[in-house]
């Protein structure tokens, strides 16, 4: 596991790292849990990222590269020594579904065991899935024990059928194996891999809005990343390969500067809404070759960008209307990762998806308040969350048990 360099704990700890290798950033962060189950995000890392697109790593030198730094700073911030990791995955590849598992509770008194619910997890995770892919979540729903459904937890009731619903993340073996090889490559262990947008959605929602229904949209530079849960539990995940990068793309062509310019614009000038107000106005970039300075209207600006977001927007909003969850998101959208930033985004959510909408950090949780409170971290912040879930879920089995409990 880890060794932590000496220091003085009121109580047993574990340090958890989660690690994130982002399109514009790789981010690690790291958390302490104690035995009574609190937890504290102690500090954290990040590095510029040169070698992943769309999510996916393309350049496996400058990965590692940025992977060490990133390593590297948050053992400097939280004086610890990283030795293993649960790393954040995504990508175009991923695809996920709701399953129902079925099971005959075979004991003479058709009390439901622990040992039924395994089999019935089983049983869900079976699915007609491509053969080049492998299950990353089987993760559970709610139980149904002789036709009463709604069932969080069903051992020791009464039944002779049980039946489970999980929601299944699942991807091409070979493109979730790559970023794991990049951190074993620095002599790391990779404790889990982890879909981004669960991780995401651990950091910012509440208990209460996981319950009322509430949809988590954690835009990176590559991807978005997407995560609907209705009644406590998740019902639709999803990715689109579309990002941040995208909309400075979109800005650079529409207003033909330069990508590098065109990023700048997005973050100094840029809005998600375009209302007219700005008709007319513009503002006067210096051109570096000594010709005539370049006019930029910011009308236009915010048109290009208002576009590209809302067209994302869309693509969820029609994904959440199909599986029939719309009316369920009660407790409305949450944003999160760098696309939060954008100007006027959350005006934008509540007018494409007529909910509230909210810009989403692991504020709630404990720990350096800079870390915290940036959307940005909330990918990494959530796996050590996600770990430290796991942990205390298994505490029956010993002190931080690896025993398998479904996500």
């Amino acid at each position: 596991m880890f060794n932590i360099i000496p220091r003085i704990f009121s109580e047993k700890s574990q340090i958890i790292v989660g690690l994130e290798i982002g399109t514009s950033k790789v981010s690690a962060m790291v958390g302490e849990l104690t035995e009574s189950g609190g937890l504290t995000i102690i500090g954290g890392g990040t590095a510029p990222s040169r070698g992943v697109r769309k999510g996916e790593i393309v350049n496996f030198e400058k990965a590692e590269e940025d992977i060490r730094a990133a390593i590297v700073k948050a053992e400097e911030s939280a004086d610890v020594e990283v030795g293993s990791v649960y790393l954040g995955v995504t990508g175009a590849h991923l695809r996920s579904l709701n399953n129902r598992g079925f099971n005959r509770v075979e004991s003479a008194e058709h009390e439901v065991s622990q040992a039924d619910v395994e089999d019935v997890l089983r049983s869900a995770k079976a699915f007609n899935k491509p053969s080049e892919n492998t299950v990353l979540h089987a993760i559970r729903q709610l139980f149904t024990v002789n036709g009463q459904s709604g069932i969080a937890d069903p051992v020791g009731m009464k039944g002779n059928q049980l039946e489970l619903d999980v929601h299944v993340v699942h991807g091409v073996t070979t493109r979730l194996q790559n970023p794991a090889l990049a951190v074993r490559g620095l002599d790391i262990d990779v404790e889990e891999l982890v879909f981004s947008g669960l991780a995401s959605s651990l950091a910012v929602l509440s208990p209460e809005q996981k319950e009322n229904g509430a949809l988590v949209i954690d835009m990176g530079a590559g991807t978005t990343e997407y995560v609907a849960y209705c009644n406590g539990v998740v019902r639709h995940t999803g990715i689109l390969a579309v990002g941040g990068d995208h909309v400075t793309n979109d800005v650079s062509y529409g207003l033909k500067v330069s990508t590098h310019c065109a990023d700048s614009l997005k973050k100094k000038h840029g809005s998600a809404t375009a209302d007219g107000a700005l008709h007319g106005k513009s503002i006067s970039l210096p051109n570096e070759l000594g010709l005539q300075n370049k006019q930029i209207n910011l009308d236009h600006l915010h048109k290009i960008m208002h576009a590209r977001v809302e067209e994302t927007f869309q693509l969820i909003d029609a994904e959440l209307d199909f599986e029939g969850l719309h009316s369920q998101i009660r407790s409305g959208v949450v944003l999160t990762g760098g696309g939060a930033r954008i100007s006027g985004i959350k005006k934008l959510a509540e007018e494409v998806f007529e909910l509230d909408a909210a810009i989403g950090t692991a504020g709630s949780h404990n720990g350096v308040k800079g870390l915290l409170d940036d959307p940005e971290n909330t990918h990494a912040i959530g796996l050590v969350n996600y770990a430290a879930i796991r942990s205390r879920r298994s505490r029956s089995k010993g002190w931080f048990s690896k025993k398998a409990v479904a996500a």
